[in-house]
């Protein structure tokens, strides 16, 4: 951090990347030639796939390694890629390639006393691998010696019927999603164990259950997975496998078994692809989805029927019920977050609607849907029309993809540097150079660290309790209860660095953390959301409790308020409905914010709005701002989070909000998004407020 680029083509931070290696011998003017032949690298910097082109100048005799180092500085976002080769050039192909398993290959290593458990990932369902295979060898539910249970409230006492008989039967017993019964586990450990022994030969058990989210929250017991073959089986990716794996469902009786051919094969398409779109887009995180969801083929199929029904039973195709079962039963059953629900909708009125019958209909940017066609010719009609895959075809803007790679390639460096042996036994003063960098960062944050706000003090300055000052209150609390924290922790580690006290669990991970460049849990627990990595995480601390500082010098509102500065940025958008309130003696409830972007920056202002507040500190991602007509227009391509100009925000009666050509964005703390959602501030569009949606236009107050 703290290095500013010379050149337009690296961020600030690439260039501090840079500068890092150019400290290093091997890297010596590593700076001063990318400066020098700025053309040249620019060419390699914005290549399509740098890692498969050769480096400017004499730096491409470089090692592998070192171009390696080299690529994470210039192009994060390429990192997966260019180590993957690295791999496969260094190691083999072999540690590259993604095999699928064979399931009849595994089963035959399966017995009576050896179950077969089936780890989920979303959007795979490998029990129809069971189904199909049980099928070959004469195990389906008509003959009944197949028996399928999906746990969930009071089925373990039919899941253990099933087991008994199974066991002296020589049945199938496949039993669903166990994670959702935590207490029932042990007996089902007990069971299979009891019908290891002396039960038919031919009896077999397959389970299945989704990963634990974390170590703490991991709950099946050992001796289940100690005795069973585990297969996990990873989704398609891309959106061209997915779209024929959801056509895979279907044949070409279903395709023919609805009178209503051609409606009911334009839907069943169209509801593949939406169905393709909705499972594959959350590779792109946050901006994909808020939240993760288990979408699977089930959903799918379930639809179909619905689909099929509905035509049968209605003279006109009834699109809005349609979407309405699709939308909010069948696939929102799954989501819980509003926004994500907003997105669902939205892809569902783009793909389904009457248009859908004039043949006008663009599924994606030059792929339209097709016409009337048979099964073979549908999957043909993939291979042949799709266009590659990009984000174009979720309606995401190509940014999100950088986003996204850059994201996956710091969670691998992460990995990697958690994987470091972390006793002093990995070589000679191991241990104490690494004490030694945490007390220079322990020393650091306690001298730069401020007092804490004098609370008392600064009431007795305050004559009236306006909403503002109950805000700047509220912060110089939160923002005390934090550095007290700090505090307490970071001396309490300095006396057991010293010796003086017993190193405790709790000191050890605040070590760990600050060795990591991570903020500790106890600081997390007291602080804000933030993404950012220790350091950078400190440096942005300095900066609140100088604006606090500022504001609680004479309580007078600043000219330009730092929205993301505070702990809870809702308490002081409601303090400027509560403020307009007053004046007017308007009930708060039927007030909302309107907010109008300026053409200005925080620079530009000297003094605060008569009513309503000037904030800055915003960015949008997914979008960017035309300041010069005032309306949200597309990204620039590497510009992922372009800064917002000053937003005036004031209170408005809310039946004096205008509505029209405005897309409502969500306002987030971070890039995280989900639960750090903040506001909605109406912003204004040409376009239509559908491709913001399906773009994840958002607005974040950190980046």
């Amino acid at each position: 951090p703290g290095f500013c680029s010379p050149v337009d083509f690296l961020s600030n931070q690439s260039w501090g990347g840079v500068k890092a290696l150019a400290s290093m011998e091997e890297f010596r003017n590593l700076d001063r030639d990318v400066e020098g032949s700025a053309k040249r690298w620019k060419k390699f910097v914005e290549s399509e796939c740098p890692e498969k082109e050769t480096f400017p100048q004499e730096w491409k005799s470089k090692s592998a390694l070192q171009q390696l180092c080299m690529m994470r500085a210039l192009r994060p976002d390429r990192m997966t890629y260019a180590i993957r080769d690295f791999v496969e050039e260094k190691l083999g192909s072999k540690y590259v390639v993604g095999r699928s398993l064979d399931f009849a290959v595994s089963f035959e290593e399966s017995g009576p006393a050896t179950p077969m458990f089936f780890i989920l990932s979303p959007g795979v369902d490998p029990l129809k691998d069971v189904e199909k295979h049980g099928k070959k060898l004469g195990y389906t539910f008509d003959r009944g010696n197949f028996y399928n249970v999906s746990l969930g409230q009071g089925q373990e006492v039919v899941a253990e019927q099933a087991l008994d008989l199974a066991a002296k039967e020589g049945h199938w017993v496949i039993l669903q999603n166990i994670h959702l019964v935590a207490k029932w586990l042990s007996t089902l450990e007990r069971k299979l164990e009891q019908d290891s022994d002396g039960s038919h030969q031919n009896f077999r058990v397959f389970i299945s259950a989704e990963p634990a989210s974390s170590a703490e929250s991991h709950i099946i017991p050992q001796g289940i997975l100690e005795n069973s073959i585990k297969i996990t089986n990873e989704p398609p990716t891309g959106m061209h496998a997915n779209l024929h794996k959801a056509l895979d469902n279907f044949n070409q009786d279903t395709l023919e078994m609805c009178a209503r051919e051609n409606e009911f094969k334009s839907i069943l398409f169209a509801l593949c692809y939406f169905h393709a779109v909705v499972a594959e887009r959350r590779k792109f995180g946050p901006q994909g989805w808020n939240r993760s969801y288990p979408f699977n083929t089930g959903d799918l199929t379930i639809s179909v029927y619905v689909l099929y029904n509905y035509l049968e039973a209605n003279a006109k195709v009834p699109y809005d019920d349609l979407r309405y079962l699709f939308g909010e039963i069948m696939y929102g059953g799954h989501i819980t977050d509003d926004w994500d629900r907003r997105l669902c909708r939205t892809y569902l009125e783009e793909f389904i609607k009457s248009e859908i019958m004039e043949g006008e209909l663009l599924l994606a940017p030059g792929f339209p849907l097709p016409t009337n066609l048979d099964y073979n010719a549908y999957h043909q009609y993939i291979d042949d029309g799709l266009p590659p895959e990009s984000p174009y075809l979720y309606g995401l803007h190509p940014n999100a993809e950088i986003g996204f790679l850059t994201l996956t390639s710091e969670k691998l460096f992460r990995t990697v540097l958690e994987m470091q042996p972390r006793d002093s036994s990995g070589g000679e003063g191991a241990g104490s150079i690494r004490e030694e960098k945490v007390k220079a960062v322990l020393d650091e944050i306690m001298e730069k660290l401020p007092e804490e706000f004098n609370i008392p003090e600064l009431m007795s300055k305050v004559e009236e309790r306006t909403p503002y000052i109950v805000v700047a209150f509220q912060e110089c609390e939160r923002m005390n209860a934090l550095t007290l924290e700090i505090n307490r922790s970071l001396k309490e580690l300095d006396l057991g660095l010293k010796g003086e006290l017993t190193m405790t669990s709790d000191m050890e991970s605040l070590q760990n953390s600050i060795f990591f460049d991570q903020v500790p849990d106890s600081w997390t627990k007291q602080a804000y959301p933030s993404m950012a990595g220790l350091s950078a995480w400190f440096v942005d601390l300095l900066c609140r409790i100088k604006e606090l500082e500022a504001w609680t010098a004479d309580f007078a509102l600043p000219s330009a308020v730092w929205l993301a500065g505070f702990f809870n940025p809702q308490s002081f958008l409601t303090a400027i409905m509560q403020a307009m309130a007053r004046k007017n003696e308007w009930p708060l409830d039927k007030m909302c914010l309107q907010c109008d972007v300026t053409k200005k920056n925080r620079e530009d202002f000297s003094s605060p709005p008569r009513e309503g507040a000037y904030v800055h500190g915003l960015y949008m991602e997914g979008a960017r701002w035309d300041t010069q007509v005032g309306i949200i227009t597309d990204s620039r391509l590497k510009e992922l989070t372009p800064a917002m100009p000053v937003i005036f925000i004031k209170a408005i009666p809310v039946d004096k909000q205008d509505t029209r050509n405005m897309y409502p964005c969500p306002v987030y703390k971070t890039p995280q998004r989900g639960p750090t959602y903040v506001w909605t501030f109406n912003l204004k569009t040409k376009e239509r407020s559908a491709k913001w949606v399906l773009a994840g236009v958002a607005m974040l107050l950190q980046i």
